[in-house]
């Protein structure tokens, strides 16, 4: 083993000399691998977004147990069940309470730019915080006034001159189906695929603006645990208790059940899936144009090298070498576009989508593995060369 270390220690690179030798084909072909790579951290990044945007909500919420209709999909499509069974989950050992939350995707109009939008609204009790979120709970108070509404800054649009009009403690109107609201507080959670905004408001408020929806219809249930009890458990008795006309989930399950939505059901999911492979792909093809040409270029020196007793082994080791190479040069400008991208992305939607050393390292081997796909595939290409390494 020593002995081998020491051989790779005086081997000549010749697969770096290689592809060193012609500068504009190497130049071209690490632009080839950062593009595929570029392509691939965007198609993950956007993936990772769709995720954590559309989970957002799903993740404040301040629950321990969350009932939603079987019909329900994600929280833009969550049907309704009756309020009665807040109070049949209330007589099951361990539930301390439970409360109802309205939810509805509604048009209104830009406050700053008067444009009509589309929003999501959250109807909640002001009287039980149902958000893990420090902003909204401390301005409650705010929210139990008629028509008055807190507005998601995180919200994507222009809504610069009316959130600072807010933050110097003035409020700002607008329209919601032809009603006039007032905004007087604001908080952040942060637009989605499913939703570019939020406004959060009290219970009544919410049923005014939909004045043939009935108040014992909700869309989520809110259970509260007693301490000490473990909510897989007072889940299984709910299950077991409660008709089969609402489903029983714990927070974490609920956090899941709408990542599997767009993971599975939606189509957006599957086309980020499909962008990563097709980068995959792509990169797979030009390392293979890259290598495929570099070694018909040296034929005759591969022939030499096999005249002088060189081994198959070593032949094919120098291009995995130039491969590898390849795929670690190709992987920084292919890192650090991204970084760039990402920014503009997330400033322009306001989407969380962030660099990760765990997204780099994933790419980093898809990389190494594209271009290993093409060193192994390359050789052959070439008959001659197929022949010189059968050769024995």
């Amino acid at each position: 083993m020593i002995g081998f270390i020491q051989q790779l220690q005086r081997r000549t690179p010749l697969g770096w000399l290689q592809l060193n030798h012609q500068k504009s084909r190497l130049l071209v072909a690490l632009s080839g691998i950062a593009f595929a790579d570029i392509l691939m951290f965007m198609q993950l990044g956007f993936q990772n977004a769709l995720y954590d945007s559309n989970t957002r909500l799903n993740r404040v919420l301040q629950t321990d147990i969350v009932l939603v209709s079987p019909k329900a999909r994600n929280m833009q499509n969550l049907s309704t069940f009756s309020r009665r069974r807040l109070y049949q989950a209330s007589s099951i050992s361990g539930v301390k309470s439970a409360q109802g939350l309205y939810v509805s995707l509604i048009t209104w109009k830009n406050p700053q730019t008067r444009r009509e939008t589309s929003i999501q609204v959250l109807g909640v009790n002001p009287e039980q915080p149902a958000f893990g979120l420090p902003e909204v709970n401390q301005q409650l108070d705010k929210i139990k006034l008629p028509d008055n509404y807190l507005f998601d800054k995180g919200s994507k649009g222009e809504y610069q001159k009316a959130i600072a009009q807010i933050e110097q403690g003035k409020t700002v109107t607008t329209e919601i189906e032809n009603r006039t609201i007032t905004i007087n507080g604001l908080f952040k959670l942060g637009t989605s695929f499913g939703a570019d905004g939020n406004l959060i408001t009290s219970d009544q408020n919410f049923l005014r603006l939909f004045p043939g929806r009935q108040a014992a219809s909700i869309n989520l249930g809110l259970v509260y645990l007693e301490p000490g009890y473990d909510p897989q458990q007072v889940v299984t008795a709910l299950r077991a208790y409660l008709p089969n006309d609402v489903k029983v989930m714990t927070h974490r399950e609920f956090i899941q059940f709408e990542e599997n939505y767009w993971q599975t059901e939606s189509p957006i999911g599957f086309i980020f899936g499909l962008g990563v492979s097709m980068g995959f792909i792509v990169g797979i093809i030009i390392v293979y144009q890259v290598l495929s040409t570099d070694v018909n270029a040296h034929l005759k020196e591969y022939a030499t090298f096999k005249a002088m007793g060189y081994r198959n082994l070593y032949l094919l080791g120098v291009i995995f070498e130039e491969a590898l190479i390849l795929a670690f040069l190709g992987f920084i400008p292919g890192t650090i576009v991204p970084l760039g991208l990402y920014h503009l992305t997330r400033k322009a939607t306001n989407l969380p989508i962030y660099m990760t050393l765990t997204r780099a390292f994933v790419v980093l081997m898809l990389t190494i593995i594209m271009c290993v796909i093409s060193g192994a595939i390359a050789p052959a290409n070439s008959k001659l060369l197929t022949r010189l390494i059968c050769f024995k």
